[in-house]
C-alpha cells in the first residue's frame, strides 16, 4: 500500500515574498494545514507566527511545531473568519501580515474517511471541524429545489437540476451514506467532459463549501485581516477556484479604491472611504510550469496580495467603521 503524497504547499515563495516577513514581526497563518506557509514564516525571519486552523487533525500537527518553537509560534484552534477576535483574546490586537490558503487541504482530500474525495470511497461527511450537520445530512435531507440550487450555486453545474432529481430519486430507496455511492449517482446523469474532469467534481465542490460555509467564511475572514493588519501590513490569499478568487478579488479591488465606477454621464454620488488597501498587483498571480508540473494541484491556484494602508477599516461591505 502506498502512503499520500506529503503535502506541497502552493505558490509558496511567492506568498512569503507578498507577505515580506521582518524580525521582530508578528504573523498570521490563517488556513494552517500541513503548516507549510507557517514553517516558511518562521524560516524568513525572527519573527512570532499565530497559526489558525478548525480542523482537529491540523491543530494536533500544530502542537507539535509549537513545541520545536517555543515562544515563537503558537497554534489555535478556531474559524479564521474570527481571527482578530480569536488574536484580540490572547492580547494581540495588530499583525504585521495574514496568509490565508482557502479551500480543503489535500491531507483532508487524501484521507478517505473524511469524505472529500469522490476518488476514494469513504463517509459521506466533508465537515472540517468534525462537527454539525455533515455532506450526508445535507444530501439525504434537503430539498429537491433547494439541493439543486446548491449545485449550481457554489458548484458551477449547468446540470444542477438533473443531478438533484438523480439523488432524490436514489435516496428514496436508501440513504447516501458513502462518496462512492454518491458520485456513482451523479455519473450516471452527468455526462463526462473533454478536459477528463470526473463528472463529480462539481456536485462535490459544491456539497464542501456549503457544508462548511467557505464562502461566508472568507468574506469574514478578510474583513477580520482588514481590521487586524497594522498600515504597512501584508495580506496573501491563496484560492483555487473561480468562486473564492471571485470574492478575494472584489474585497481587495473594492477596498483599493478600484472597484467598477459608474458612468461618467449619471449623476455624481458621494466618494467612499478611503482605501483600505492597495494592491500589490493588480493581476493574480498563477503558479509556474515548473511548479505546476512538481505539484498538479496548484494548476487552478491565484494569488492575490495587497498592503493595509493607514485607513480606517471599513464597516462591512460599505461604509467606514
Amino acid at each position: 500500500m502506498t502512503s499520500p503524497a506529503p503535502h506541497i504547499p502552493v505558490l509558496l515563495a511567492e506568498v512569503i515574498a507578498a507577505l515580506s516577513p521582518k524580525d521582530d514581526g508578528c504573523y498570521v497563518d490563517g488556513t494552517f494545514g500541513a503548516g507549510g506557509y507557517s514553517r516558511a514564516i518562521l524560516g524568513a525571519a525572527a519573527c512570532r507566527v499565530h497559526a489558525i486552523d478548525r480542523d482537529p487533525t491540523a491543530v494536533k500537527t500544530g502542537q507539535g511545531l509549537e513545541a520545536a518553537h517555543p515562544g515563537r509560534f503558537t497554534m489555535i484552534e478556531g474559524r479564521f473568519g474570527d481571527l482578530d477576535e480569536l488574536l484580540r483574546i490572547r492580547g494581540v490586537n495588530q499583525v504585521d501580515g495574514i496568509a490565508l490558503d482557502i479551500g480543503v487541504s489535500s491531507m483532508q482530500i487524501d484521507q478517505a474517511e473524511r469524505g472529500f474525495s469522490f476518488a476514494k470511497d469513504g463517509p459521506l461527511d466533508m465537515r472540517m471541524e468534525r462537527s454539525g450537520p455533515s455532506a450526508a445530512d445535507m444530501v439525504n435531507d434537503t430539498d429537491e429545489t433547494e439541493l439543486a440550487n446548491i449545485i449550481y450555486r457554489y458548484g458551477e453545474e449547468r446540470l444542477s437540476r438533473r443531478v438533484a432529481k438523480a439523488i432524490i430519486t436514489a435516496r428514496k430507496d436508501k440513504r447516501f451514506e458513502r462518496t462512492g455511492e454518491l458520485a456513482e449517482v451523479i455519473r450516471k446523469v452527468v455526462p463526462r467532459s473533454g478536459d477528463g474532469i470526473d463528472p463529480a467534481t462539481r456536485t462535490f465542490q459544491a456539497l464542501r463549501i456549503a457544508v462548511n460555509d467557505e464562502l461566508g467564511e472568507l468574506e469574514r475572514g478578510l474583513e477580520a485581516a482588514e481590521r487586524l493588519l497594522v498600515p504597512g501590513g501584508r495580506l496573501a490569499v491563496v484560492t483555487f477556484h473561480s468562486l473564492e478568487d471571485r470574492v478575494v478579488k472584489s474585497f481587495l479591488k473594492t477596498r483599493a479604491g478600484e472597484a467598477a465606477q459608474p458612468s461618467r454621464h449619471l449623476p455624481q454620488v458621494a466618494q467612499g472611504p478611503a482605501p483600505s488597501f492597495s494592491l500589490l498587483s493588480r493581476r493574480a498571480i498563477s503558479a509556474g510550469p515548473d511548479e505546476t508540473r512538481a505539484n498538479p494541484r496548484a494548476r487552478s491556484a491565484k494569488l492575490r496580495a495587497a498592503i493595509r494602508t493607514e485607513a480606517p477599516a471599513w464597516n462591512g461591505k460599505g461604509g467606514r467603521s
